[in-house]
């Protein structure tokens, strides 16, 4: 059974592999830096939970920290055929263009910077959608835990927030659409362990004032790409002394007429790790 680490404002624990629901906190010398440069990340948590105190229960309905240290969070565009298609609808805005076209079929993929750890928001945090956007939407990503030496060792959600407006204005204005305060939310929990099945769903639901605004569901399967060949490329010419996450990109976007709103609250869930929930606000 996989390892799911949970941080909490004062803790970090992990589900009891042998009582799932029932959790052990670590001790004080367990860092996520240390984690993503181990040489064998899983064995590293094996020895962290030798020392720790019978298992407990708690309160599920806690808000949960981001699972990171120092590292970097990247992602990935265009990697399924609705991302492809959103962007080129995007691009129409600008007088249209098939440059995304040409990334969805080329060899090398797309990838950008999106975070850096102090800006990424945890599980029933805010995220946000910029005051100078005018369409915005939340983009639900699977998304790998990767060692230094470039292992994949783990996995987690990502809520890829994405100023769409911004985006189709001019391709060269992404990073404003990706990174900005708020932009960007991993969790509830980092997942230690080998990949979900490619079967696995990912869902997304949008509520707004408790009515359900949008939802939708693909499966990991129907991405392009592998998740080898994202991380190669990303580590390729690049290190990271403490490891990087990496969001695979998204295959659930909403219709060109849907924007989110101040107060939305967006539920990501992804078999095998959880559900990772954010509320909007405007930054």
């Amino acid at each position: 059974m996989p390892y799911r680490i949970f941080r909490s404002a004062d803790s970090i624990f992990v589900e009891d592999t042998e009582a799932p629901g029932l959790f052990r906190h670590l001790a004080t010398g367990f860092s996520f830096n240390d984690l993503f440069s181990s040489a064998d990340p899983a064995a590293y948590l094996v020895a962290a939970l030798e020392n720790t105190s019978a298992p407990e229960s708690f309160d599920p309905a806690i808000p949960f920290q981001p699972p990171i240290g120092d590292q970097e969070i990247w992602a990935s565009g265009v990697t399924y055929f609705r991302s492809r298609t959103a962007r080129m609808e995007e691009a129409e805005t600008a007088g249209g263009d098939v440059f995304y076209d040409k990334v969805y079929d080329a060899e090398r993929p797309e990838l950008f910077f999106k975070s850096s750890a102090h800006r990424a928001r945890g599980h029933l945090d805010k995220v946000g959608i910029r005051h100078d956007s005018t369409w915005d939407v939340p983009e639900p990503e699977f998304t790998l835990a990767i060692s230094s030496s470039g292992k994949i060792f783990g996995h987690t959600i990502g809520n890829d927030m994405s100023s769409r407006s911004i985006e189709g204005e001019n391709p060269l204005y992404l990073p404003q659409a990706k990174s900005y305060t708020g932009a960007c939310a991993i969790g509830p929990c980092l997942v230690v362990g080998d990949s979900p099945s490619l079967e696995s769903k990912i869902a997304i639901t949008i509520r707004r004032d408790g009515e359900e605004v949008f939802s939708g569901e693909t499966a990991l399967d129907q991405i392009k790409r592998s998740f080898e060949e994202l991380a190669g490329f990303l580590f390729r010419c690049n290190d990271f002394t403490h490891g990087a996450y990496l969001m695979t990109g998204t295959g659930i976007v909403p219709d060109s007429d849907f924007t989110l709103h101040v107060g939305d609250e967006v539920a990501i869930t992804i078999e095998g790790i959880g559900t990772l929930i954010n509320v909007v606000e405007k930054v």
